[in-house]
């Protein structure tokens, strides 16, 4: 009976066995590739939140500054607040869909610039990215000029997989009636790992 429990103890693993830690090891292969996956997305989708972010910001700061006229005021007289949001961007959306379609795009200062010369866009916002991106941005605005319901929209689109499928970020705000800008607190995310 001694030399049955001997031998048994130096034959090795049964096929079942291995079987069984192959199949464990696939498991967890499959749940690594997946969390690198999403993780990788996420990193990538980092940019469009910061963005937008940075937009909804720049969008506030210009509302509440003062752009006057620079003429002098005469005595008894006065002049009207000017707060405005920023004017539509010109050249939209920077760069074009096509060129962010599952790659990087290094866009120039130029691209940034399109309405320097009505004060307008992402010139007026003073927003520019000089690091590779993979989102086109556009920034648009529409009502009156510092009335209220005077509304922007800060969007951020992109095709991180190259299949045509593009993930939309969005950031908006309005003047309320008691010409305060309201920015809404979250971002509008629709398709955000495509």
């Amino acid at each position: 009976m001694m030399k049955v429990s001997q031998r048994k103890g130096k034959e090795g693993f049964t096929l079942i066995e291995l079987m069984i830690v192959v199949a464990i090891v696939g498991i967890l292969a499959v749940l690594a590739v997946y969390g690198v996956r999403k993780y990788l997305a996420n990193a990538k989708t980092a940019e469009a939140r910061n963005s937008l972010g940075q937009i909804a910001k720049d969008s506030a700061a210009e509302y509440e500054r003062e752009s006057m006229q620079s003429t002098v005021l005469g005595q008894g007289s006065s002049a009207a607040n000017s707060r405005a949001l920023c004017a539509t961007e010109p050249k939209q959306p920077i760069p074009a869909t096509g060129n962010i379609a599952g790659k990087k795009y290094q866009s120039s200062a130029a691209d940034w610039n399109a309405g320097a010369a009505a004060n307008a866009g992402f010139a007026c916002l003073k927003f520019t990215i000089d690091a590779p991106q993979y989102y086109a941005y556009s920034y648009t605005e529409s009502g009156t000029a510092g009335a209220p319901g005077e509304t922007f929209v800060g969007m951020a689109n992109g095709d991180l997989n190259g299949d045509g499928v593009l993930s939309t970020f969005s950031i908006t705000g309005t003047v309320n009636s008691s010409y305060i800008l309201n920015v809404a607190p979250n971002l509008l995310e629709q398709n955000p790992e495509e």
